[in-house]
Formats: C-alpha cells, structure tokens, sequence
C-alpha cells in the first residue's frame, strides 16, 4: 500500500498486524483502528481513498474484523464501515458485499448472540450496518437463514421492546430478512406476528411522542413485510383475530389525529391490513369486522383533506380488493346470438365453447382468489402502462433468423391458382372495343338527378320499431290554426327531403332551421306527453338534402342496401345516425382533461352499494336474452335499443334513479371480446346528469383513462340541422371492478376481473333519441351505398370493377376493387404501360371493432376515385386491388373482434380455412397469385384501428431491427436487407399531421406470425407490408396535438396515404414517372417542399419543424391488446446505421 497519506499507512500498519500468525499486540490494533475512524470521521478524502478502484483497504478492515476478539477493535470497525456506508450510494455497499463483508457481519452477530449478555453498542452497530447491506444482497435472505442469525435478531427484539435505541435497527435488519418467504414463515412461527400486534396500540399521548412514533412506524411496517411475504402469516393474523383490532385502532387514530400529524401511522395500520386481505380469508374477515363500512367512513371523511390522500387511496384499493366478486349478470357469457358453423375447429377457443358439457355454468366464478396485486390506474401513465410488460414483451420477439428471413414458396400449385385469373383482367386487357373518344366526352351520372320524394319515421322516444320498408304514404297535415308547441315534439314526425329550389338557400344557412309544411302545430295540438294514437295526424317535418355536404351519403340509397344485409338475428330496424349520415363538425374536439381523483370517487359510488344496498333499484330494463320483449318500459326509466346493424348491447339495469350498468354482447361463437358498443338511448329527462357503466370491459387499460371520449349522435340536433357525432360525456374513467370471469371464459385462468369504463352525459333536448358508440359507426351497408356512390361518380378516364370476391359465412358479399388509369388509347405502348403498372394491395377491417380503418380506407377511395391531377397521376403509377372490408359479417352483428367463425381473422393468415375464413382464404390467393405470375405487389397495407395509442403509425417487417432488439449474433450477411420498408413512413410523416415516425415499429414478434403483414412480407415476398395504425383517441404530436380524432382527420390520412404512394412510385422509378407526366410531379413536390397552412380539410400540412416526439409504442398490440402485453422498443435508433440515414437522405 502507498503511503501518500496518512489513512494509507494505517491501513499498512493494520495489515502487517493482520498477517502475523498470531496478534500479540492487541492494544496496537485497538489504537490503529481508532485512529483511522477519526480520520473518517473528520475527513472526507480519507473515505475515496479506501474505497478507490484498486485500493486494497476495504479487505484489509474485513479481515481485521474478521480476526479480531477484542470488543472495542470490533466496535472501531464497525464504526469505521457504517461511515463508510452511509454515504456513496449504492456502489460501496456492493463492494463490501462482493468482499464477502455480509458473511462475516451474520457470523459475528451470532456468536455475539451466544454470549450471556451480548454488547447493546456491539448489537446496535451490527444491525444497523445489516440494515444496509442486506437490501443490496440478493442472498441476504439465504446467508441469514444458514447462520442461525434469525433467531439472534428475534431473542434480541424481544429483550428490547421498551429500548428504543436498539428496537429499530433490529425491526430494520427483520424486514428485510422477511423479503425472503421462506424467512418470513420461519419468523412467524417464532412468534414475531404475535410480538408486533402487541406493540401496535390505540391513540395515546405515550405513543405520540417522538420516539414511540418512530417505533410504531417500524413494527407497522415490518408486521406489514411479514404479512405480505407469507400467506401463512396472513391466516396466522386472521385467526388470532387481529383484523377487527387492526380497524378499531385505525379508527381510534382517525379518531383523534385530528391535525393530521400522525399520517404516517394510519397509513401503515392500513398498509397490514393490505396485506392481509391479499388471501381470501383476510378479505372476508374485513367485511365480517364491518370493515368496508369502517374504511368508507373513514376515506369519507378524509376526502375535503387533500394531504390525506394516501390514506384514501390505500383505503380505495383494500375495499375494491374486498368488495365480494359477482358473477355477471347473465345466463352465459356466449354470445345472445348463435351461428351454426361449418365445421368446428379441431382446436382453439371456438372447439372448447363447443366442447362446453349442456348446462356448464360458465359465468360464475369457482376461483378461491383473485389476483394478489392489484393495479391502482388513477395516477397512472401511458408510459408506465408500457414499462410493467416490457420484458415479457421482448420474450416474444423472433430471434431464429431463418424463421425471420422471407421464403417467397408456392405453397399451392399454380393450376389451383389459375382460377383467381378472373379477378385480374386488366393484366390481358387490349381494350378494342372501347371508343375513347367517346368516352373522354361522355360525362359522369350527376349527382343533382331528381330523386322520388318519400318519408320515412324518425325513431323517437316513442317510436319502438324502425321498418327497412319504405313507408312512402305520407300523413295527412295537422289542422290550421292550433299553437305551436315548443319545444318540438318529435312523435310521429316524418322526414322528407326538402324541395330542389330550397336547397341552395338551406345549404348556405348551414341547416340551421326546420323547414315545416306550413304553419301548423307539429304535433298536430296534442300534448308532447300523449300517445300517438291520440293524436290522430302527423306533421311532415321537411329537412333539407345535405348532398353538398355528404357527397356519398344517400338516405335512400342506404335503405336498399340495409335490405339487402343479412344479419344473424335479423334486423329489422335502421339506426338514425346511419340512415341520415354524419357531417363532420367544424370545430375542435380537444382531449379532455382528467378531474383529479374522478376513479377515486367512482369507486367509493360503487363500494355505497354494498354499503347501502336498500338504496340499489337493480331493475332490468334492457335485456336481449328476452328475445320476445327486451325493452321494459315503465316510464320511469331509460329506453334502450341496439337492435340494428352494428349495434351492440346486450343488458341494462338501473342501478340508481339516473345510473345504469351496461353489459356488452360477446362477438358470436365466443365467450369475450367486450369493447365495441353501439347503442340507442330515448326517454330521457333534460339537465340531469346520467351516468353509464360499461361493466364487461377486458382491456387491463384504456385511452378513456387519458382523455378519450364517447361518441354521441342526437335526433333532435341532427333534425335542427346538424346531423353528427360528437365527443361527449365528463367523469369518464376505467377501472378494475368488482365482477369476476370464470376459468372457463378466461381460457383456463382463474379469478379474472372485468373492468368498468364510466362515464356521465346530461341531456339537452326534452324527448330525444341519442345514440352512443364506441367509435365512428361504419356499416357493412354504409360500405354498399359508398362503393355504388363512387362507382355513379366514376369518369371515363378512370377504370373502375367492382367484383365479389367471396360469400362470407353470413350469405354477404365480400368486396373487391380494382382502380387504374384507362390507357391513352390502344396502342401496345399505352396498353404495355397500362397492363404493367406495379400492383398496390391495400385492406381494411378486419377487426370489426376498429370502425376508424374504414373511415381511412373512405379517404383513400375517395381520393382515388377522384378527379384532381395527382389523383390521376397515381392511378396512371399503380394498378390498386382492394378488398375494403375484410370481415363484413362481424361488422353487421356488433362484433368487435370475430368473425362468426368465433375466431379472430388476422390470426388466420398462415392457414386459413375456405370454409371458415373464406374472405383471409381468397385474400391470400390473389397474392398468391400475383407472386405466381411475377406481379408480386409493391406495396400491401392492412388499415387498422389502435385503441391504447395515440397518433397513426405502423407497422413494418425487418430482420435487422429484430435482431437489434435481442441478443441474437448474427453476421452482417444474415442482416443484409434493403431499406426501402422505411420510405413509405417516412413519406408519411412528412406530408400526414397525424402521423408520427417514431411511433412506428418494424420488429417481428413470434405472436404475429400468422398476421397479414408478416404472412405477406414472408410467404408473398412484399418488403413493403404494412399494417397502419390509427388511434381511436387523438394525437399527442404534431398538428393536432391535444385533438380528438374525428372522421376528417381519418379520411385526411386515407387521401395522403395516396399522396405517399405517388412520391414512393417517383422514388422507385423516377425516369418512367418524370417522362410520364413532369408537370405533375412538380405540382406534387411542391405540396411536399412547402408548408402550406390553409385550413381546408384536404391540404396537406407540413409541420416540420415540430420537435421530435419520443412516444412508447405498443410494438406487439398490432390491435390485439387482448392477448398480448404491451412492448416498448422506442429506444431504438435507426439514425446510428448509415445505411437508414442513406435511404432517409432519398426523402
């Protein structure tokens, strides 16, 4: 050892006297370890010095310690190491343990325990560098039990109950021997449990002082470790009866801890009593106390306190932990509505629910406990939300790289194939009996045609039943002269559209009055609260024709496609808001702010039921398991009605005058998938808030918990002339609740709690009909009236089929389109060019639930079919196959996830079944297909909805950035692949505002190995496949952060899609395109190169110079959070890799 200093040669000295055989000198080592604890003490230089990288003074100190008899060298060494410890952070208390410094402090504590009256410094100074250690030993536990220095701390704790310089290092050092549950059981069974509840008592003048609060505190929290590492110690607690002690000394603190000064010991009296009521036998002890009452009270009480809030929210988790679990309110958890199947998958869930024994109960919960840990969402962050599953998620990345790397194989012969020719014309089209000449001046069918004049009814609060059957009788007008009756009564009155000369004037006043024919009463002069019958006449209330503002909407038009619909329990009815369209609003719809502690106050709402359960109506009155009468109607209680095409719900019952809890039909042929809703709501009282429980939700979180609202759509708004969804509802949470699943609905899983989504409306209008809905309803029958709409609109320059693809299982038609370019002429060159147009595949909704992927896919359509110059450009770059709605049968039926296979679709991919999956099953086989004949697409993208993400991002497929994420070796060879997968997002998050680049992920995971994206990119061999995710909440980055998403900005991010596509195709062939049409390029980069402002809804906007946005992205949620926990891999930085700043620098 140098001796540059004065500490140095002590340390010297000390290690010359520590090698001799035997210490003689005794009295030279007590005076050596002396002075250098005064060196320590005094200066701080001295501390670095022994604990510098490479200084040998920690060793030479421990075997001191370790060779030493004589107490007072034992004492100075032990100072000497807890000044050491006590300050450098967790990095010397390592080095001490990686010198073994822990075995030698247990083995001097026990045999300093063996002693008949063992030094109370010695012992106090041992537990207090314990107390250090052990937390930083992950053996500690171990190396404790072994040496026998359990009972040592034990016998000593007992000895000293009244010393409190000793009590607390002991209860320290037991707290974290109790980490260990095998300790924790061995100190229970030496009576610790028993010894700690005798230290707790009530409020006193004794106990509050300084001292014995700093003892309470720590037999509080070390009877709190005990009880939580030991089951066994829990139920030791229950039987001696220590819960009802455990609440009547919170309540005496309570009580008389009036100026709040002893926060800290109430709140470790309830921390026990958390961990007791952990096991089964805790809670009910509680409630038998009457603890939920006692808790109530108390929290109640503690509320107006806000530094009392710890209280209140461990309280919240004990009774929501407590509160007895109930079964659902149904007779199954499977769906209302069954569809017989083909044939019944050998495996999987659909093969269990078949398997299911006649009259297996699977609603009620036969578990003895549900989860141990529960999850308080009230202060939580998205961000933390991502952290709690990161590792599991990086275990579900592929890490075999022959598994990653793309396999173009034809897996069907191609004779097989050969019958999908049909659905490819345009590859062998020559066109010669086309005149173009003609064509070019025939014009398109106008849209300003005459229109048969009709009516149909409102459904109103009085209207139960909506016929499709045109009722084109109209009724006769009310009599002359009666008062008019404010406000409208909506009973009987029909719609019709209004006169063509009106309709300018209407357009222009944005449909902001009623237009009635003439001046009568609308009810014709009877009471809004009388029958129509009794009324004996009709008004015709006259509302303008919105064709300006919904060019593709056609009430009329909608109501022959609904007949045409089939639907599973056969729909008899039309919802208004899909009958008469939505007109996006013109103002913004910002993300709503969370009211401090509305989770917390919900929760105490639902605990006064089981307090006050006099005060609970429980009174059905919605119920579609009565298939024969599911409306009861009192009149004084809410209608409800989902029996219409999306709709979805299943139960209503008043649980209060002005609250009901909502229960969701399961998808068809499943036992689950409770998220998407789509309801009608009438008969409701005006000014008074209402507050609606969705109470079968499955999701362990939601974007409602961060500022995501309902949609809503009123009859009476929309007839006064602002037919649309709005965001809506206050109060709005999601949380854990108190109804449990079976094993059997969990799939094996026992005790899986529901979760609640909440939220309260006050209604503006007397006798409304309001709608509520998940998302932005997009019907199977709105597609139809779309697709016939655009195919009216289509000019001679475009080339336009519409084909079905397949029959679902359901008897509908699946859907696909082919857009292009016609060609100039026939000339082989322009049919050359027309014929070898790269093939773009896009596709949507294959998730029912994700209604905002149609509304993208209405955008891009949209844009395609239109007559803009870059339109026409990009159907002159690329030949688009598109099959618009995946799963049309689950759209009808209110699925949010299935098909009525019972299955999830875009879990089919690597297999599908003709008979099963026909619309997956002849999807693949037109790529395959394509890849057969050498016409593999550039691009395929399947649109998505996401609903635990803010923002549009995607997903992508590369080996390289799967590799990075593990720790996977691999040559550079194995990770050589072209960068052009990034271009497209890129692309993307220059021109689209919703859009972030960040977001996006392109890791492959084993758990989506039979998607679209990864069958296609592996089997198909397109680099470029995606899936887009758009948010159903809003955005937090870019233009429209702290925005609301709404079907503008959804149909905004379809169109730039194209727009991205046209720049990709200058990209990957630029000569061909700038010969083509130059001037047209120009256009197109100068919206790219400019930031344009205009706040037209079609412009694209350039914002640049927004700052990056590091987001946490869901990277395995690919919407199917249900099954898979989330990931985060937002660390990863693509710039490092000169090869993606080289493709980057080409946008």
């Amino acid at each position: 050892i140098p001796s540059s200093s004065r500490v140095l040669m002590l340390l010297g000295q000390l290690e010359r006297l520590n090698g001799e055989a035997v210490v003689t000198d005794a009295e030279a080592v007590r005076q050596v370890t002396g002075k250098i604890l005064h060196l320590i003490q005094t200066q701080e230089k001295t501390r670095k010095e022994i604990m510098t990288k490479g200084s040998s003074g920690m060793e030479v100190i421990l075997s001191s310690l370790e060779n030493t008899r004589d107490l007072q060298t034992i004492l100075n060494i032990l100072c000497i190491l807890n000044e050491l410890l006590t300050v450098g952070g967790g990095r010397r208390v390592g080095v001490f343990v990686s010198k073994g410094g822990t075995a030698i402090l247990l083995q001097l504590l026990v045999q300093s325990g063996k002693e008949a009256s063992p030094s109370e410094e010695l012992m106090l100074q041992l537990h207090s560098l314990l107390a250090k250690v052990g937390p930083k030993d992950r053996k500690f536990g171990i190396k404790a039990r072994l040496n026998g220095a359990l009972n040592v701390t034990v016998n000593l704790l007992k000895q000293n109950l009244q010393n409190h310089k000793l009590l607390l290092p002991c209860l320290q050092v037991l707290r974290v021997y109790s980490s260990n549950s095998v300790n924790a059981v061995s100190l229970g069974k030496s009576g610790v449990v028993e010894l700690m509840f005798k230290v707790i008592g009530p409020y006193s003048k004794k106990n509050t002082t300084l001292l014995k609060t700093y003892d309470f505190l720590g037999v509080s929290f070390t009877l709190s470790f005990l009880l939580r590492s030991s089951e066994m110690n829990a139920r030791r607690a229950v039987d001696r009866a220590h819960v009802p002690a455990l609440l009547a000394i919170y309540q005496d603190w309570h009580r008389n801890d009036t100026r709040h000064r002893h926060m800290l010991i109430r709140k470790s009296i309830l921390g026990c009593m958390k961990n007791i009521t952990n096991i089964k036998l805790g809670r009910k002890a509680l409630i038998d106390a009457d603890g939920m009452k006692v808790l109530y009270n108390t929290s109640t009480e503690c509320l107006p306190v806000r530094t009392l809030d710890p209280l209140v929210n461990t309280s919240s988790l004990i009774m929501r932990k407590c509160f007895p679990k109930n079964r659902l309110p149904l007779p199954t958890i499977k769906s209302v509505f069954h569809h017989p199947l083909p044939h019944v998958p050998a495996s999987g869930p659909v093969a269990q629910l078949y398997s299911q024994a006649p009259g297996v109960d699977d609603v009620v919960d036969e578990s003895d406990d549900n989860e141990d840990t529960e999850v308080d969402t009230e202060n939580d962050t998205e961000n933390e939300e991502d952290e709690k599953d990161h590792k599991a998620q990086n275990d579900d990345i592929e890490t075999d790289i022959n598994k990653l790397r793309p396999r173009q194989v034809l897996a069907r012969p191609f004779e097989e194939l050969r019958v999908y020719e049909r659905f490819f014309r345009e590859f062998s089209e020559d066109f010669q009996d086309y005149e173009f000449q003609s064509l070019k001046s025939t014009s398109p069918s106008s849209p300003d045609a005459p229109k048969p004049q009709r009516s149909i009814v409102i459904p109103t609060a009085r209207t139960t039943a909506r016929p499709l059957a045109d009722p084109r009788n109209k009724p006769p007008k009310p009599n002359k002269g009666e008062p008019p009756h404010s406000p409208v009564d909506l009973d009987g009155i029909s719609i019709s559209k209004a006169p063509e000369s009106k309709l300018e004037l209407e357009l222009v006043q944005g449909l902001s009055q009623l237009l009635l024919d003439g001046s009568e009463s609308v009810n014709g002069g009877c009471g809004g609260e009388g029958p129509q019958e009794e009324c004996g006449e009709q008004a015709v209330l006259e509302v303008p024709d919105t064709a300006a503002l919904l060019p593709l909407h056609d009430p009329d038009l909608y109501l022959e496609m609904a007949k045409e619909t089939r639907s599973v329990p056969g729909y008899t009815e039309v919802a208004y808001p899909d009958y008469f369209g939505h007109v996006a609003p013109n103002f913004r719809e910002h993300i709503l702010e969370r009211v401090y502690g509305v989770q917390r106050t919900k929760i105490f709402q639902d605990i006064e039921r089981l307090i006050h359960p006099a005060d609970v109506l429980d009174k059905v009155v919605y119920d579609l398991d009565l298939q024969s009468c599911p409306v009861i109607d009192d009149g004084e209680c809410l209608k409800f009605n989902s029996q219409f095409e999306s709709g979805n719900l299943r139960k209503a019952i008043q649980v209060r005058k002005f609250e009901y809890d909502l229960v969701l039909n399961s998808d068809i042929n499943s036992n689950h998938y409770h998220q998407w809703f789509y309801f009608e709501v009438s008969s409701m009282r005006v000014g008074v808030p209402y507050r609606f429980n969705i109470i079968n939700c499955e999701k362990s979180n939601s974007q409602f918990n961060y500022g995501m609202q309902v949609l809503m759509y009123s009859v009476q708004d929309a007839i006064s002339g602002s037919p649309r969804w709005v965001r809506t509802g206050f109060d709005i949470c999601y949380y854990k609740n108190h109804f449990s699943r079976s094993s059997i609905s969990a799939g094996g899983q026992k005790g899986k709690s529901y979760y609640s989504m909440t939220f309260t409306v006050t209604f503006q209008h007397k006798d409304d009909v309001c709608y509520f809905a998940y998302h932005y309803p997009y019907t199977y029958s709105t597609l139809k009236m779309h697709l016939q709409k655009l195919r009216d609109l289509s000019t001679p320059q475009i080339y336009y089929r519409q084909e079905q693809l397949c029959e679902t299982l359901g008897g509908n038609s699946c859907p696909l389109l082919t857009i292009t370019a016609m060609p100039e002429s026939t000339g082989n060159d322009h049919i050359c060019q027309f014929r070898n147009r790269p093939v773009v595949f896009l596709s949507a909704r294959v998730h029912p639930g994700e209604t905002n992927a149609s509304w993208v896919m209405k955008g891009t359509l949209e844009f395609l079919m239109s007559s803009s110059p870059l339109a026409q450009s990009l159907r002159e770059s690329y030949i688009f196959k598109i099959v618009p709605m995946l799963n049309p049968d689950g759209v009808i039926n209110g699925n949010h996830r299935c098909s009525l296979s019972g299955e999830d679709l875009n879990r089919q991919w690597l297999n599908p079944s003709p008979e099963l999956h026909p619309t997956i099953y002849h999807t693949k086989s037109l790529l395959q297909y394509l890849s057969a004949i050498g016409r593999t697409p550039l691009v395929f993208c399947d649109y998505h909805g996401h609903s635990r993400k803010k923002n549009v991002f995607m997903y992508g497929c590369s080996v390289k950035e799967t590799v990075w994420q593990t720790n996977v070796s691999a040559s550079s060879s194995d990770l050589q692949e072209d960068l052009g997968y990034r271009t497209l997002p890129k692309l993307l998050s220059q021109l689209a505002p919703a859009f972030s680049l960040s977001s996006c992920s392109f890791v492959v995971e084993r758990s989506k190995e039979s998607t679209a994206r990864v069958v296609v990119w592996k089997e198909i061999g397109v680099q470029r496949s995606y899936t887009m995710e758009s948010t159903l909440c809003g955005c937090d980055q870019g233009k429209y952060k702290g925005l609301q998403i709404g079907t503008r900005e959804l149909e905004e991010m379809g169109s730039q899609f194209c727009v991205a596509l046209l720049r990709l195709r200058r990209l990957t062939s630029p000569l061909e395109l700038r010969n083509h049409h130059p001037h047209l390029l120009d256009m197109e980069s100068d919206l790219i190169d400019t930031r344009c402002n205009i706040t037209c809804p079609t412009t694209y906007v350039m914002e640049e110079d927004e700052p990056a946005f590091l987001e946490d992205v869901d990277y395995s949620a690919e919407s199917d959070e249900e099954n898979d926990p989330e990931i985060d891999h937002a660390h990863l930085d693509p710039n490092s890799d000169p090869e993606f700043s080289r493709q980057d620098s080409l946008t």
